[in-house]
């Protein structure tokens, strides 16, 4: 059943417009470490900034959130020209893994949140989350030419998997979502911030 933005919480939409925030800088990023044009910084903050959340609505058969709304590609565009007109020199280093791991946990919780607020069931809605959170990430490294997330073994659709399923967990347990989604989002962030502090990932399959 179709219901309001405003039904999801204030948090939560602040959770959603974040996530779309800096994964519309490591888009714009990714465009920077191959030197393209500002168009490309453009395309590539929009593609990886709404990737996930594209696909999450055309799933669970909601309007594609940035249709109807001139925010979103702003919040994108302005990404992108942030990036283009500052220093290069700023943006080194793990700037883009940190950037990726915030919106990876803010994006992972709002896409649980909207999945079970359009009464999807409890596993599928973390399945939304997790898509949320990485879909964009993919597409993204896919066009950059980098190897996938999906094929590193650090911990990044694990984290997204924490969120997501700590955001169910705890809506269920009739948590409101302005006190579950920051603890969701926080648990995701920590994890994959300590996957980038430590080196953590999953062992390996051996044949």
């Amino acid at each position: 059943m179709p219901i309001a933005a405003e039904q999801l919480g204030l948090v939560l939409q602040w959770l959603d417009l974040a996530g779309i925030l800096v994964f519309a800088l490591s888009g714009a990023l990714a465009a920077g470490a191959k030197r393209q044009t500002l168009v490309t910084f453009l395309f590539f903050a929009v593609i990886t900034g709404t990737g996930g959340g594209t696909v999450r609505d055309l799933l669970i058969g909601a309007p594609v959130f940035w249709v109807h709304s001139n925010v979103i590609l702003f919040i994108c565009f302005a990404a992108a020209l942030i990036v283009w007109a500052t220093p290069a020199r700023l943006w080194r280093g793990k700037t883009l893994d940190w950037l990726d791991a915030v919106g990876l946990a803010a994006y992972a919780t709002f896409g649980a949140a909207k999945g079970l607020a359009w009464g999807v069931a409890p596993l599928p809605a973390m399945a939304m989350g997790v898509l949320t959170a990485c879909v964009g990430g993919i597409i993204r490294d896919l066009l950059a030419g980098e190897p996938s997330i999906l094929m590193r073994p650090e911990l990044y659709v694990t984290a997204a998997a924490l969120s997501a399923a700590l955001m169910v967990a705890l809506t269920l347990a009739g948590l409101p979502g302005f006190i579950a989604g920051p603890l969701a989002a926080l648990a995701g962030f920590l994890l994959r911030g300590l996957a980038i502090w430590r080196g953590w990932s999953l062992p390996a399959y051996k044949a």
